[in-house]
């Protein structure tokens, strides 16, 4: 009884760290899909716009390989995350549960997923320099389809 009481207590504690964990974060800013078309268009980096949300599973198994992405090419490419149909409070702890420390937005009706044609989450996009889609990955992204989107948009 006394092991079953502390990983109850266990549990609690890590869940109650995590709902605190963002509330420092300001919400995040709306965006639709024409805006971001005009964002991309205004920069003359590459990006990687990512659509999650924090109850998408497969968007928690991502969210580590996107801050590493980000640790080693966030110079060369702007990386962008999208939380649709979320939050934002849930928004905010996941980016800082997993350190996610680049651009995001909110758009609760999936405006930018629409605009550009993909459906579900997690969807990754990546632009290259002018703002032009470049390639569309639909579903959990893994380290070599990450790579080879990058690549694509950094050659260009």
């Amino acid at each position: 009884m006394r092991k079953f009481l502390l990983v109850v207590l266990l549990a609690l504690s890590a869940c109650g760290s995590g709902e605190l964990a963002g509330q420092d974060l300001a919400d995040l800013p709306t965006i639709t899909g024409k805006e971001l078309a005009a964002t991309l268009a205004d920069s003359d980096k590459p990006a990687v716009v990512n659509i999650w949300a924090s109850w998408c599973g497969p968007c928690r198994s991502e969210a580590p390989l996107l801050t590493a992405a980000h640790a080693a090419y966030g110079d060369e490419i702007d990386f962008i995350g999208v939380d649709v149909q979320d939050n934002q409070a849930d928004a905010k702890n996941f980016i800082a549960e997993f350190e996610l420390d680049f651009t995001h937005y909110f758009d609760r009706d999936r405006s930018v997923p629409e605009f550009y044609g993909g459906f579900g989450t997690p969807i990754t996009f990546f632009f290259d320099g002018t703002g032009t889609l470049v390639d569309t990955h639909l579903g959990v992204i893994d380290e070599r389809a990450l790579a080879l989107g990058i690549d694509e948009i950094v050659d260009r």
